[in-house]
Order: C-alpha cells, then sequence, then structure tokens
C-alpha cells in the first residue's frame, strides 16, 4: 500500500468550491460489497466519527442522518449500496470532498466515480443482463449495490425478477417517498362509509401547510389531472401521472392513470390488496396511507398511566360524579411529562431521543392521545363517560405482567387508579354484586329464587343509570319472569305511564300471553299481531286511551310497522330471543334497532360470547355506538377471535362488554344450589291458519256423525278424533298424510313444529343433550327431516321396530356424547332406558295419560343423573291440547285411577265434550 502524499492526491468530485472541507480518506473493502472507511487529518492522525459522519449522512434520512451507521473503534463500516446514496447528488454535503488516503482508494474512487452517473439513472436496468437465474451487471460494485437495495427493502429474488420490467419502465431508482415541489403523493385506503359496503383507493396530495390530505371534488373525479388539480399545482400534474402510471403498472390496477386513481374494492379485493400489494408499494418507497386500526403494532413503546378521582365529596362514587385525571408517560423507562408530550404533538415530531436511544412515535397515535387528554379536560368526563367512551383500542390493552420482558408486551397501556369509592363502584358494575336492595312488586304471582331476584335487580339498576342491558341466563333459567318482575316495578313503583315494547319470534307469542296472564294478570297486554292489529293513528289513540302496559309483538310485525312503531317513545324496548337481529343488513335488524325506548333490554338463551357478530347487533341494540362500527369490530375483534384464537382480543372485549351483560349458567355450581332437580314449564304454541281451518271443518264433519252412532261406536269414534286432531296440532301434513316438502316450507306451517327445532338447535348450541318424545312416527321423521335439511344434524329415532342390539348401541353412544338428540317413540322408549346425559326433556305431543310421560321423563331424569333436567311440555293454544291439559290438572286430585288411561275421555257428557273440541279462535294467529 503506497500513502499518497499532498501534491500527489486524488480527489472523489475534485470540486474547487470557497469553505470546501476536505477529509482523507482511507476505504478497503471487508468483504464484496461491504467497507471500512477510515478519516484522516493531514498529519496522518485518525479522525473520530464524530467529526465527518454527520457531515457524510447530511441528507441521508434512512439512517436517521448516520446515527443508526454502524462503527468499529474509529471506523465506519457502510454497504456499497448506502455508499452510494450518501455519496449521490441527492445525498450528499455541498461543501464536502474526500481525498484519497491510498492506491487502493483511488481504486475505489474510480470505481464510484464510474458507478454514481449510473445508481440513479432511470436507464439502469436496460443495461442489465436477465436470466431465470437473476439479474447480471458488467460493474461489480453496481451490482453488490442493487443487490443490498432490493434486500433492504424486502423484496426475494422472486419479487425482483418480476419486478424488473417495472424498474425498466421508470421505476428506478427506488425512493422513500415521492414529493414534487415540496407535496407528497400518497395512495389512501379508506374503510367503507356506513351503509356501505366498498372500500375506496385513491390518491391523495399531503402539504406540509395543510391539515388534511388533499383529493379532487367528486365533480372533477373523471377530468385530467392537470383540470382536477389547483393552480397552484399544475408544475406537477406531470410527475403526479407517471407515478399513478408506475402504480397502475406495479400491482395491475384497474384505473386510468391519466385521472386521479379512485378505485373501489370489495371486502376480498381489499384482503388481497393488503395481503400481496401492499408490501409490494411499501417496498418500492410508495406511500400508502391505511386506517389506523388496520396498522400493525405501534413503533413507539410509550407507557400511558391514568389515575382518575372523582370530585364529589360523597364516600360513595356515582356514575355521574366529574372526574378529575392525572396523566403520566414514559418511555424507556424514562418519565416524560404531560406538558413535554404536549409539546411532542406540537412539534409533530416524528422521532425523539430518551437517553441514548432514538424512537419513532407514530404520529396519528399522538394526536389520539392529545385529543383524549384534552376531551377529560374540557369535557368533565363523568364516571360514565368513561364506561361509554370508545377509545382507541392500543389505550385499552390489558396491562400485562410487569416481570414480562418489556419489548414483548403490548403497547402502550391505558390504565386507570382509581381511589377507593370510585374503584368500589366499577366493581359493582362488573360483577353486579352489591347492588341496591329492591322489593319484589306484590302483585307478582311468582316467588323469584335467589339468582332470580338479583337478575330483577340488576335490570332495575341498569335503568336507573340509563345503561342498556342484555340478560343472557341460560335456556330454562327464567329469564321471561325476570323481565315480567321489572316491568311490574317501572307500572307500580316507578309509575311510568307509557307502554313498553316487547319483541319476541312468532312461535313464542302464545307463551308470553300465557306467562305474562299467569305471573301478572294486573298488567294490560295488546297483542299487536295479526291482520286485525291496530295500525297508524288507530295504534296511537289506543294507547292514548286504553293505556296498556304492555304491547306484545313479533319481528316480522315490528318490521311491517316500523314507521308507526318508531314514532311512539316507549317506556322500555324488550327483545325475546335477540339474535334474530344479528345480520346488521337486514331489514328486520334495521327497524329494530331505530326503535326509541327509555330503556332497552335484550334477552338470549345462547352464549353470545362466543357468537361475536350477534354480541355486536345486540349491544349496537342497547347501546348504540358502544362497540364501533360492525367492519371494525369485525377487524378488531371477530377476526382475530375467531380466526386466530388470541386471548388479548378475547380479554379486551369481554372487559368492554362485562358491565352490561348478565349470564348465569346451569352449570354453575352456586345457581344449581338455588334450583330444583328437574324443572317441568309449557311451551305454549298457536294453530296457523291453515290448521285452524282443518281443525274446525273435521270437527264439524265427525259431530254430525256421531248422533247416528251407538254407545261403543261413539267411543271408539271419539278417540279416533281426538287421536287425529293431536296429529293436525303437530303439523297439518301428518293429518292430511301428505308426503314431506322442503324443511323451510314444513317449518313455517306450524308453529310448534318450528318451535321445537329452534329449541333443540339453541340446546345443541350451548353444548348440552336433549330427549325428544312423540307419539307419532311420522312427527318424528318430520323432526329428522327439518333438523337435518336445516342444520345439518344426524338424529336417531329408536321405535318399537328397532332391534334390540341397535338401541342398545344407540343408547351407549348417547350417554358417551356423540350424538346431541335422540328421538323416542313415547312407548318404546318410554321405560327400560337409561339416558342421564341428557339434561333437556321434549314432549313433542301430550299423552292422555300423564303417568305415561312422567315414565319417559324419567329416563333423563333418575338415579345417576347429577345435572339439572328441564321438561319441556308442547301445547297448542285453543285446542284439544291445551284444554286437557287443564283437565289433567284438576282431576289429578281425584283417584289416580280416573286419569290413568284414555277411558275418561269417551266418559264425557255432550257438553263437555263440545266444550272440549271446539277451538278457541281468540288464539288463532
Amino acid at each position: 500500500m503506497r500513502l499518497l502524499r499532498n501534491d500527489t492526491m486524488q480527489y472523489l468530485f475534485n470540486t474547487k468550491l470557497p469553505f470546501l472541507q476536505v477529509f482523507r480518506l482511507k476505504l478497503s473493502e471487508l468483504r464484496p460489497g461491504y467497507f471500512r472507511a477510515t478519516a484522516y487529518n493531514k498529519n496522518d492522525l485518525i479522525l473520530p466519527t464524530a467529526n465527518w459522519i454527520p457531515s457524510l449522512f447530511f441528507k441521508f434520512e434512512q439512517s436517521f442522518y448516520g446515527l443508526h451507521t454502524s462503527l468499529e473503534e474509529r471506523d465506519l463500516i457502510i454497504s456499497a449500496s448506502h455508499l452510494l446514496d450518501v455519496l449521490s447528488p441527492a445525498y450528499r454535503h455541498p461543501f464536502l470532498d474526500f481525498a484519497a488516503y491510498d492506491d487502493e482508494t483511488v481504486n475505489h474512487f474510480q470505481a464510484i466515480q464510474t458507478t454514481l452517473p449510473l445508481w440513479n439513472d432511470p436507464k439502469l436496468w436496460q443495461q442489465t443482463t436477465v436470466t431465470e437465474e437473476g439479474f447480471t451487471f458488467s460493474n461489480a460494485l453496481l451490482q453488490h449495490a442493487v443487490e443490498q437495495k432490493l434486500m433492504d427493502a424486502g423484496l426475494s429474488k422472486e419479487d425482483t425478477l418480476a419486478l424488473i420490467p417495472f424498474f425498466q419502465n421508470g421505476g428506478w431508482p427506488m425512493q422513500t417517498s415521492h414529493v414534487f415541489d415540496g407535496v407528497k403523493v400518497a395512495l389512501r385506503l379508506s374503510e367503507p362509509e356506513e351503509n356501505e359496503e366498498n372500500w375506496l383507493l385513491e390518491t391523495v396530495l399531503i402539504s406540509p401547510n395543510a391539515a388534511k390530505h388533499w383529493t379532487p371534488a367528486s365533480s372533477k373525479l373523471k377530468l385530467p389531472i392537470l383540470e382536477a388539480l389547483p393552480k397552484k399545482w399544475s408544475a406537477i400534474a406531470n410527475d403526479i401521472e407517471e407515478l399513478q402510471n408506475q402504480i397502475v403498472d406495479l400491482i395491475q390496477l384497474n384505473a386510468e392513470s391519466a385521472q386521479f386513481i379512485h378505485t373501489q374494492f370489495n371486502d376480498q379485493e381489499v384482503r388481497e390488496f393488503l395481503r400481496l400489494e401492499l408490501t409490494k408499494l411499501q417496498a418500492l418507497g410508495f406511500d400508502v396511507i391505511l386506517p389506523a386500526w388496520l396498522k400493525e403494532l405501534r413503533q413507539s413503546k410509550m407507557r400511558v398511566r391514568v389515575s382518575a378521582n372523582n370530585q364529589s365529596a360523597r364516600s360513595v362514587a356515582g356514575l355521574d360524579d366529574i372526574l378529575t385525571f392525572k396523566w403520566q408517560f414514559s418511555m424507556n423507562g424514562e418519565e416524560i411529562s404531560a406538558e413535554a408530550f404536549q409539546k411532542l404533538v406540537a412539534e409533530k415530531r416524528e422521532f425523539i431521543r430518551i437517553g441514548t436511544e432514538w424512537f419513532r412515535i407514530d404520529a396519528e397515535w399522538l394526536n389520539e392521545m392529545r385529543e383524549l387528554m384534552d376531551q377529560a379536560k374540557e369535557e368533565n368526563w363523568t364516571v360514565r363517560d368513561l364506561l361509554f367512551r370508545e377509545l382507541p383500542e392500543t389505550l385499552t390493552a390489558p396491562i400485562e405482567d410487569d416481570t414480562e420482558d418489556d419489548a414483548e408486551r403490548d403497547d402502550p397501556l391505558f390504565a386507570f387508579e382509581m381511589q377507593q369509592s370510585l374503584q368500589d363502584y366499577i366493581d359493582q358494575l362488573q360483577n353486579k354484586k352489591g347492588l341496591p336492595k329492591v322489593a319484589v312488586p306484590a302483585k307478582l304471582h311468582a316467588e323469584l329464587r335467589p339468582y332470580q331476584q338479583e337478575g330483577f335487580e340488576w335490570l332495575v339498576f341498569m335503568r336507573d343509570q340509563k345503561f342498556g342491558a342484555c340478560l343472557a341466563d341460560d335456556m330454562g333459567l327464567g329469564k321471561t319472569v325476570q323481565l315480567i318482575t321489572y316491568m311490574l316495578h317501572t307500572v307500580s313503583v316507578l309509575q311510568i305511564d307509557k307502554p313498553t315494547l316487547i319483541v319476541c319470534p312468532t312461535s313464542v307469542v302464545g307463551n308470553w300471553q300465557k306467562e305474562l296472564t299467569r305471573f301478572a294478570p294486573d298488567l294490560e297486554v295488546y297483542t299487536h299481531y295479526g291482520p286485525r292489529r291496530l295500525k297508524g293513528d288507530d295504534l296511537t289513540s289506543y294507547i292514548a286511551t286504553q293505556r296498556p302496559h304492555v304491547i306484545l309483538s313479533t319481528y316480522g310485525t315490528v318490521t311491517q310497522d316500523a314507521d308507526d312503531l318508531q314514532l311512539i317513545d316507549w317506556a322500555t324496548v324488550a327483545l325475546d330471543e335477540a339474535q334474530n337481529i344479528k345480520n346488521m343488513q337486514t331489514l328486520q335488524s334495521r327497524a329494530i334497532r331505530k326503535l326509541k325506548g327509555e330503556h332497552h333490554i335484550a334477552l338470549t338463551g345462547t352464549p353470545v360470547e362466543n357468537r361475536l357478530s350477534e354480541l355486536w347487533a345486540i349491544f349496537d341494540f342497547i347501546h348504540k355506538g358502544y362497540l364501533g362500527s360492525f367492519t371494525r369490530f369485525t377487524e378488531n375483534f371477530i377476526t382475530p377471535i375467531e380466526r386466530e384464537e388470541s386471548e388479548s382480543h378475547k380479554r379486551v372485549l369481554r372487559m368492554k362488554i362485562r358491565p352490561f351483560l348478565l349470564r348465569r349458567s346451569k352449570r354453575d355450581p352456586e345457581l344449581q344450589l338455588n334450583l330444583p332437580d328437574k324443572q317441568e314449564s309449557l311451551e305454549f304454541c298457536a294453530l296457523t291458519p291453515e290448521q285452524a281451518a282443518h281443525y274446525e271443518g273435521y270437527i264439524q264433519d265427525t259431530l254430525a256423525t256421531l248422533e247416528e252412532l251407538t254407545g261403543f261406536e261413539k267411543k271408539g269414534r271419539i278417540l279416533k278424533m281426538l287421536n287425529k286432531l293431536k296429529q293436525l296440532c303437530n303439523h297439518p301434513a301428518l293429518f292430511l298424510k301428505e308426503p314431506f316438502e322442503d324443511a323451510n316450507t314444513m317449518v313455517s306451517r306450524s308453529v310448534k313444529l318450528k318451535r321445537i327445532i329452534e329449541m333443540t338447535k339453541e340446546i345443541i348450541d350451548n353444548g348440552e343433550q336433549c330427549l325428544i318424545f312423540t307419539q307419532y312416527i311420522g312427527m318424528g321423521n318430520l323432526i329428522q327431516h327439518c333438523l337435518t335439511e336445516l342444520y345439518n344434524v344426524e338424529v336417531p329415532f329408536l321405535t318399537g321396530s328397532m332391534p334390540k342390539n341397535q338401541r342398545d348401541n344407540l343408547v351407549d353412544q348417547f350417554q358417551a356424547g356423540e350424538f346431541p338428540v335422540f328421538l323416542l317413540s313415547l312407548k318404546a322408549g318410554g321405560t327400560g332406558l337409561n339416558l342421564t346425559a341428557a339434561t333437556h326433556v321434549l314432549h313433542a305431543d301430550r299423552w292422555w295419560n300423564p303417568a305415561v310421560e312422567n315414565q319417559a321423563t324419567d329416563r333423563a331424569y333418575r338415579i345417576g343423573q347429577t345435572q339439572f333436567v328441564q321438561v319441556h311440555k308442547f301445547v297448542t293454544i285453543g285446542t284439544i291440547e291445551e284444554k286437557i291439559d287443564k283437565m289433567i290438572a284438576m282431576k289429578s286430585a281425584l283417584s289416580e285411577e280416573l286419569i290413568q288411561s284414555s277411558k275418561w275421555l269417551t266418559e264425557l257428557d255432550d257438553s263437555e265434550l263440545m266444550d272440549l273440541l271446539i277451538l278457541d279462535t281468540g288464539n288463532i294467529k
């Protein structure tokens, strides 16, 4: 190696400018494509890197102006790519030159001088040789630099080969951003507007002095770029068009590059864009602005801790108490005052130095925090605001264990350290314990179990605090009686004279009528259903004059009469089977969510926390906007929870919904202490108009022939008639001996069948097992047909003709939990079987002998049963089923022999027989 003297100096740039500073540089190749650089003064003493590296990296932002360079003692280690960048005209210091320290450096200077004109030449890629194996430049330095540039951008060999046409067509040099005359050009992806489905990808212009991104007015979208631009930016029209042309070619976008990009994407296209195109665009220096909630985790590691105290002098906090906040920020263990944080935001700082390290802070996150602080200060937030406010998701992430490595935590955190009275109040909301005691209304005709009393008190508390409520107890725990008790309280204690609207599925209207009559006979109830229902002014006049306490209606009816019902100011709007509004786009769901009530209550027996779309719809009803838009909810919770099973997202969602959701399970040991071992309930169902017409016609035809029969013949005809009517109550196809149609059609012709199918599906969804008993093979086959076609549930059917081996096999499989639903003929399955895996028993049709029904029920409720068993007996309103049920209840007080067979039915006198047979048309729906 020969050291060069001053009179033989070789300069890199050979500039003759005044004030020029020259460093003597020794450049040696460590390995192909990587160099060691050392600077010397005129006395051949090595210069500290701090003396010359800041000048070398004068404009080079990628390494934060040299702060992220690799140093070895007094030397700089630099790649060929970065070396060419910092020495290129775009980045090099105008008053800086380098003199070669030795012959080796002279050779490297000559290679650099040859390569620099090519490095940023758009025609560079026209000089390369391309093969299936890769690309080759004749210049070795250029080859290394290009490979490093592509690798730094995260582009694979396959990516590069595919992008060569793009590079050859003006896509080189790769840029970190695209700025023309101070105006940055970027793409922006926006989520759909409310009630819209498509996303929008558009070109936006960003001026350093403007608060908002600029896009052309909608009327100018089809104009050429020059005509759409403001005059002050007309000089950059060609630059924008050229840039858009590159984007269109790069990602094969269906857009016209001569106009501003304004392209709509559906959900699938957005997923493809984010998965395939976004990384490519960002790697090549194109700015893409995404919705904040689509971004990756924040690059900053800033922590936020907020202590909240109520200003009230009372010892117990309340929802309307005003809070004061103390904000504390820290990063990398260093405290940052609230004033310093505000200064960071005001200065729009992107990079900050904490200790010896530099950090990049997300500007949007900073603004979110500043707005939050300003709002808390200016708006006098209360406890209620705190619970309901839609805080940014990253601010509501649960606190991780302090022992966990800081780098692995979710950042940032938003924690509230509350004074004790305020914390007690929040705990009260979260855990539903210690709520104010409320006396059960005297006019309630029922005795509430302890957990039902708690549910009633919770509903009253939520009304007092102006919170919507979702009562999500398991099926059979008595949601109906809890709501009825609550309604009696609003009438008798709160003296509210507005009506309550109960919306339920058609299949349970009859059940609600019966339960309201049974538990609260003093409540005036109007059933708003059927062709004769009141509408418009007639309905409002009826409510004003008759003052009904309860309006009972169905989802379908409310949808049809939405315009009328949405104008009424309801005391409470309560939804039974609230999962019926799960699809936000349906007319039914939108109509229901527009109803106006002082209090909104949702009842559902399904595990809503596992059905997130239903959960969103229910919360949009009880407190609109609390969980954000459905699109945002899908991205924030449904996707990470249902697809990725993210535990952290589950915790966040559980924390948000917990104050407004009360769910008790039969498997909760605390509740089972308060429950009987077996609970029987009647499920009342109405006849359809088709069934009612057949029912009355058949009775009239049969009664006309009874007068001509002898006593013995008459008894036989009565039994045959009763049997036919029971089949008709099940389904008209059984009565008419018709073949089965598709399941949806069959379900629509019988409310009882529809309710049996719905309840069975609910039991399956709850992870439970059930037995279904029927007297009729046809009814069993029909239930099988509907469950298979509608829900793909295979249901074995045990009948008297089944061989013993097959029967025993099915019993063992059911007991082992291999299938959830077991259909049984009442006689074949009524005795001798042990089916204790079942927690529900459904009697599709009533046997005249209660002992036979009880024997069948005891297949599940017997020795060995450790679970609570619910028995559901389906009764068709206004028919012989309901009337015989009442007669059995009365005669049960007499001798058992009288009702141990159907004999007693044939002994009825003519007037009793007429009362039994005549259809009560007031209950026909």
